[in-house]
């Protein structure tokens, strides 16, 4: 199935304001030594967690890897050794959980862990085998009278939006199932697209993942317009976009946003909002490469030095350094 939604959605009517008087330099040159800044910052604190942790982690491994990967197709050079020992990292945590996955069971973190570590692997480039067939089976049978996957925790924002771990779900099945799984894989697709139309989303990481699960549901123009347009009426003035209508703008949500209006939305990188989005992000970056953003999660872990900056923060931080890097690395010409 062909997911790339040809929308070329221009939505003069958009509420979309900029500061005139901001002045950020956006050129090839800034995008580029910006997603060259944070490079370094993200391979250590992907390493040092692997180092400090067995299990895989969505931050540290899963959105560290998405953004490298993305930067590598732009022609930035990476670190391919420390690459390729996270796609293992993750492949033995889920090998770990094979067991479980083939007893419908899965591994601490459930359908959200699960997708994400997938969608790592993926990104890897690792082929089908009897571990994602596993995984795949679990996802299938995860949850299935609620016609959704549940998140299975509540560390926002990347934690806790069951639209989140439906999408992770839904693009792990569509990857990585087997022949023999695609009868129960429809199945599991035509009970999610009857919740997800029907659910309203509650904040950005609703809104951003909602959107990005239409696609795969097969939803039609009018759908994906409807939430390009919702997200689109959220830009801040400053360019950016919050987390939920009571948080200032931050590098995570509007990345995720602007991430996903390309994705699965279809705006081109001239559209106003995306250009004005990008300026945020380079606006924002710090000297040492990392966007900061204060985390509101309550920890359920020990806490560890990652080797990335900003202490109790840096989870998040890391992830949202991870997008923007990624979107970023986007504004440039993939090279062979």
């Amino acid at each position: 199935m062909n997911y790339s939604i040809g929308l070329i959605l221009l939505l003069s009517c958009c509420s979309l304001t900029v500061a005139e008087d901001a002045v950020v330099s956006f050129t090839v040159e800034a995008v580029t030594q910006a997603v060259q800044k944070s490079i370094p910052l993200l391979e250590q604190g992907a390493e040092e967690s692997a180092n400090e942790r067995t299990c895989f982690t969505c931050h540290n491994q899963g959105l560290t890897t998405f953004a490298l990967n993305e930067a590598a197709l732009r022609g930035f050079q990476i670190d391919r050794e420390k690459f390729q020992r996270q796609i293992q990292h993750t492949w033995d945590h889920l090998n770990r959980g094979k067991a479980r996955y083939q007893d419908g069971k899965g591994q601490g973190g459930q359908a959200l862990t699960a997708g994400y570590a997938m969608w790592t692997i993926e990104a890897g480039g690792w082929e089908a085998d009897e571990v994602t067939t596993a995984v795949t089976h679990y996802l299938t049978e995860y949850q299935q009278g609620k016609g959704y996957w549940n998140s299975g925790g509540n560390r926002p924002p990347s934690s806790g939006s069951n639209f989140t771990a439906s999408y992770l779900a839904l693009r792990a099945m569509d990857y990585y199932g087997s022949d023999e799984q695609q009868s129960a894989i429809q199945t599991r697709r035509e009970a999610a697209s009857k919740e997800i139309l029907k659910v309203k989303p509650l904040d950005t990481e609703d809104r951003v993942f909602r959107l990005q699960t239409l696609p795969y549901i097969e939803a039609g123009n009018v759908e994906i317009q409807t939430a390009v347009e919702e997200l689109l009426s959220l830009q801040n003035q400053n360019g950016g976009w919050s987390q939920n209508d009571k948080l200032q703008p931050d590098a995570y949500a509007t990345a995720t946003v602007l991430w996903s209006l390309q994705e699965a939305g279809g705006l081109p990188n001239d559209h106003p909002a995306i250009v004005a989005g990008c300026k945020y992000l380079l606006g924002t970056q710090l000297e040492d490469g990392s966007w900061h953003v204060v985390t509101r999660a309550k920890p359920i872990q020990d806490y560890y030095e990652s080797g990335f900056p900003h202490d109790e923060d840096q989870f998040i931080s890391i992830s949202a350094t991870s997008w923007a890097t990624l979107v970023l690395a986007r504004r440039l010409p993939a090279k062979p």
